[in-house]
C-alpha cells in the first residue's frame, strides 16, 4: 500500500506534528528564528534557501500559528508565536541528538542559562539551578565542533558571537 502525500488523515500527535514541522527546512527556519535571525533576506541568506520555498514554508508556519509577522523598520520580520516557542524542547532534543550522533568535532553551538551562567544539559536544564530556562534567558556560543561562521555574511558573522536566544540578529 503506497502512502500518501501527508499525514492528516492520521490520528497519531507524531504524525499530526509532522504535517506541521516535518517538512525539509521547516526546523531549520524555527531555529534561526530562536537564534534571533527574523527577516526574510536574513533567512535566506543564512540558510541558503530559495526564495520560492521559504515563502512557502514562512507562509504555512504563520498559517499554522508558529510564527507571526510582524513590522520591523518598514519591513516585516517573524517572530516565534507561545506555539513557536514551545518547540524550544524540540529543538533542543534535535541539537543534542546531531551533536551526539552527526558532529564528529563535537556541539557547533553550546547554550547556557543566562541567570547563572551554567551549561545547560542535553535536555537544555540547569543543572545549577534545576530549572529549565525559556529560550530568552539561555546564551547560544560556539562550541567545540564550530568551524567558523557557517558561510558568507553578517548573519552568519553574528551567530559566531555569544548572544541571547531570540534577540534579533
Amino acid at each position: 500500500m503506497a502512502l500518501g502525500v501527508d499525514y492528516a488523515a492520521q490520528q497519531c500527535a507524531v504524525a499530526r506534528t509532522l504535517e506541521v514541522v516535518g517538512g525539509r527546512w521547516t526546523m531549520l527556519i524555527v531555529r534561526d528564528c530562536f537564534f534571533g535571525v527574523r527577516r526574510f533576506s536574513d533567512l535566506r541568506e543564512h540558510l541558503g534557501v530559495s526564495r520560492a520555498v521559504l515563502s512557502e514554508r514562512l507562509a504555512q508556519l504563520v498559517d499554522d500559528g508558529v510564527l507571526a509577522r510582524v513590522p520591523s523598520g518598514g519591513r516585516e520580520a517573524y517572530d516565534l508565536t507561545p506555539k513557536g516557542l514551545a518547540l524550544w524542547p524540540v529543538l533542543v532534543a534535535l541539537l543534542a541528538w546531531g551533536d551526539e550522533h552527526a558532529s564528529p568535532g563535537g556541539a557547533r553551538r553550546l547554550f547556557s542559562h543566562a541567570a547563572c551562567g551554567t551549561d545547560l544539559d542535553r535536555a537544555g536544564g540547569c543543572p545549577a539551578c534545576g530549572l529549565a530556562p525559556p529560550p530568552h534567558d539561555v546564551v547560544m556560543r560556539p562550541g567545540p565542533g564550530s568551524t567558523g561562521p557557517q558561510g558568507p555574511g553578517r548573519v552568519s558573522a553574528a551567530l559566531q558571537q555569544p548572544r541571547r536566544l531570540l534577540d534579533p540578529v
